[in-house]
């Protein structure tokens, strides 16, 4: 094996290592019986949070300002969520 196919198999390696030791980290919120991850509430809250917000910037005639919108409202959907986590998850 050369020498880029070892760096390959490392990276590969460290990869799968740190998607198996990862979820472990991760809060696990319990809803009607069924465990989910923390993220997972998280990036619903941020949909949701983004799509209530919506109406307020069309309200306030900032939605113009905005370009391009799928990114602007994907954006404000991760930053809500992101704040939703620290709120609520964050264990430091």
């Amino acid at each position: 094996m050369n020498r880029r196919g070892q760096w390959t198999s490392l990276r590969i390696a460290a990869g799968a290592a740190v998607a198996c030791a990862a979820p472990g980290c991760d809060p696990i919120v319990n809803i009607a019986g069924a465990n989910f991850p923390s993220w997972l509430v998280a990036a619903i809250v941020g949909a949701i949070l983004a799509a209530i917000v919506r109406p307020l910037f069309v309200a306030a005639g900032l939605e113009r300002y905005l370009w391009p919108l799928p990114a602007v409202y994907a954006s404000l959907a991760v930053l809500l969520g992101c704040i939703f986590w620290i709120i609520f998850f964050n264990r430091v």
